[in-house]
């Protein structure tokens, strides 16, 4: 059985990612900042109290992995922050990009050697990281980073290549989660993760670097 690790994932899609996966039997590892009663009673490994954006807590993981090999890493952790021409806010346009863009490329660098040839790498990312795309502006944080992280992804997709580890570039959808105030016009978390997780499972080298939507739609850059 795999051993997958799951950041951002006391809530949202990083709670239900760790619940499908323990349903079918993986062994999760649950990275977070702060826990939940809901990832607790879930009985996976929980490895809260990191801020993943520090070479500090970076370094705690690796030293709290002990060199435990990772066959998925899924890297969800991930903030919005509303950032309007009108009321330009930098310090969040530059807090998006650590938490959103750099946090996952620094977490791939920090746990390379725990990876394997057959590894897989899924970046969560969005849809409005996709200049082609964008038909409404604005969110310029969010948008920003999330072009980088995909920039990242296709980056490393070449880089890892050669180790024989697939990367994919993961949209959700819209999803009804605390991220966008549980608005009901989005789908539910339980059924972003099947695709995802769909997405996921038929990941191979061929395949590496695609953007992908969660229902299996490969989105324009």
């Amino acid at each position: 059985m795999p051993t997958v690790l799951v950041t951002g994932a006391n809530r949202g899609i990083g709670l239900e990612y760790c619940q499908q996966l323990t349903q079918r039997g993986d062994q999760v590892i649950a990275v977070c900042r702060n826990s939940s009663s809901e990832l607790e009673g879930l009985g996976v490994r929980i490895e809260a109290g990191l801020e993943l954006t520090t070479e500090a807590d970076l370094a705690e993981l690796r030293r709290r992995l002990d060199g435990l090999p990772l066959d998925w890493l899924i890297l969800n952790a991930g903030i919005l922050e509303t950032n309007s021409l009108d009321d330009l806010d930098t310090d969040s346009i530059r807090r998006q990009f650590e938490v959103n863009a750099l946090a996952p490329l620094r977490m791939v660098a920090a746990l390379l050697p725990q990876l394997h040839r057959g590894s897989k790498l899924a970046l969560m990312t969005s849809r409005m990281g996709s200049i082609d795309d964008n038909t409404s502006g604005g969110s310029y944080g969010y948008r920003m980073s999330k072009v980088a992280l995909n920039m990242a992804g296709r980056s490393l997709a070449l880089d890892l290549r050669p180790r024989g580890i697939a990367v994919a570039i993961l949209h959700p959808g819209f999803v009804s989660t605390r991220m966008v105030n549980f608005n009901p016009q989005g789908i539910s978390a339980e059924q972003a993760v099947r695709g995802l997780l769909a997405r996921i499972d038929a990941l191979s080298l061929e395949t590496s670097g695609t953007f992908w939507h969660a229902n299996g739609e490969v989105l324009p850059w």
